[in-house]
């Protein structure tokens, strides 16, 4: 039996997870770290308590199991995407807080920038990406021009970029290693997904020095080696990838057209595209899936911003329900066909709407509507708003044909019956459902020789339960043209 560590970086904690080759889990360790908020739109972590949670975790997981760091074959690397750390080269301190992915601050110059057709079709057609403060562009833009001295350090090469991934690759090699992988890298809004290079064009328009950006590497890959102060042994680093295609990748949607779809705080849901990047006409963002022996798999991806945190305002702001358990009970209970629809734009509308102004409604209240019926509403709407990707995805010819799940919403039978249904399409659910760690597994797995395939992989997938529509067409698609009328309701443009 030979075992690899899978550490899983996210935007609220750091867990770090010990699979058996055949992908079972032998223990984990989890560690929240402090969010910080310092303006209205502004989201900071401090890298220092991610490196620091990082490394206690790694160390923890041991003392709940008998296994210890000489057991271990490898490592693999997954993080929460496009957040940006700049640091120094020479002394390995952060010049400013690491700027998450949440964070709004450069919206402004993003519009801007949107105003020019040419560069923001020029985003599109070589990052896959939107032109938006999500991605790490801005971001390093604005530490550059907003930290003293920082433009100037970095025209001298003392500063390094990383997103969450090269950082701590850079901490845990001893800074001896400055890498990404290229999905890591196809998130940075840097990145050429056709050339597989950081585009000259792109760093000039952002001020970008080329010399602060990490090599690219296959998610499969040498990454450095782990310095033995850390575990007191040295074990390579070996698979990296972003959080949403470690998931894809963990189940083993290896083939054009199969899809995942994760139920979060949000919902990301990825379709295998195949050897080509697809360029959306509907605001969905083209991505770089995996890259394996040079080789380039993409994805079409589609993001809802409330999934389980509509479940989460059902319980904390509306007081409806105790914890999220009690939900399936409640929408058992609630009438059939009763006419509500609970659309959760609190923070706007994601794709395929893109409607930041939008806000939440609840359509449809009778005298008998009940806390059954709101409850099924809000579960409702994440599958409704599966239904919108779908159709988008559809629209840019490329139907999923099979749906994968994971995450907390994919542990409720009645979420993902009714997901089957509106979808019209089977939905399967996985025996490990912790499948973005298990993707980093996979990954350094591969590397280490562990894993002599993708063929391999995909046939250790197993399926816990499957979900078969039960709807009739023509009910399928009145509720969802039901939906549509919700939504126009509510829509700003």
């Amino acid at each position: 039996m030979r075992y690899i560590l899978a550490i899983d970086q996210g935007t609220t904690s750091s867990r770090s997870i010990i699979f058996s080759d055949n992908g079972d889990i032998v223990a984990m360790a989890q560690k929240e770290f402090a969010q910080s908020y310092p303006k209205d739109g502004w989201v900071e972590h401090d890298p220092e308590a991610i490196w620091q949670s990082v490394k206690e975790t790694m160390r923890t997981v041991f003392k709940k199991c008998q296994l210890t760091p000489q057991d271990i074959a490898s490592i693999g690397i997954t993080n929460q995407r496009e957040t940006t750390v700049v640091w120094n080269k020479h002394t390995g301190k952060p010049v400013y807080p690491a700027i998450v992915w949440q964070d709004r601050r450069t919206a402004e110059q993003c519009r801007k920038l949107n105003q020019n057709t040419t560069m923001a079709d020029y985003v599109k057609n070589t990052t896959g990406l939107l032109l938006d403060p999500y991605f790490s562009a801005t971001k390093i833009n604005w530490i550059l021009n907003n930290v003293e001295g920082a433009h100037e350090s970095a025209d001298k090469e003392e500063l390094l970029f990383g997103t969450v991934d090269s950082f701590l690759i850079w901490r845990l090699t001893g800074g001896r290693a400055h890498a990404t992988d290229a999905t890591n890298a196809s998130r940075t809004m840097l990145f050429n997904i056709c050339s597989q290079q950081w585009d000259s064009k792109l760093l000039k328009c952002f001020d970008i020095p080329l010399s602060m950006l990490p090599e690219v590497k296959d998610s499969a890959a040498d990454f450095g080696v782990l310095d033995k102060d850390i575990l007191g042994v040295q074990i390579p680093i070996q698979g990296v990838a972003g959080d949403q295609q470690a998931a894809l990748i963990g189940q083993t949607c290896f083939e054009k057209g199969m899809a995942k779809s994760t139920y979060g705080t949000g919902c990301f849901m990825i379709l295998n595209t195949g050897d080509k990047p697809l360029v959306s006409e509907n605001r969905l963002l083209s991505t770089i899936a995996y890259r394996l022996d040079g080789n380039v798999t993409y994805g079409l991806e589609g993001s809802i911003f409330m999934a389980g945190a509509t479940v989460q305002w059902l319980r904390d702001g509306l007081h409806l329900i105790n914890n999220a358990a009690e939900t399936e009970a409640l929408a058992l209970r609630a009438r059939q066909n009763n006419g509500v629809f609970l659309v959760p734009a609190f923070t706007g509308l994601g794709a395929p709407y893109w409607d930041p102004n939008a806000r939440g409604a609840i359509l449809g209240l009778t005298r008998d509507t009940g806390i059954s019926e709101i409850v099924a509403a809000g579960l409702q709407s994440v599958c409704y708003q599966t239904k919108d990707l779908q159709k988008a995805m559809e629209s840019d010819g490329a139907r999923p044909n099979t749906l994968r799940v994971d995450g907390g919403m994919a542990n409720n039978d009645w979420v993902m019956g009714f997901l089957a249904d509106i979808l019209g399409a089977q939905v399967q659910r996985p025996v490990i459902t912790e499948t973005t760690a298990l993707g980093a597994a996979y990954l350094a797995g591969l590397q280490a020789g562990i894993y002599s395939s993708l063929e391999e992989l995909a046939d250790k997938w197993q399926v816990e339960h499957t979900f078969t529509p039960r709807m009739t067409k023509a009910e399928r698609d009145q509720a969802y043209h039901n939906w549509q009328e919700a939504v126009a309701r509510i829509r700003t443009h």
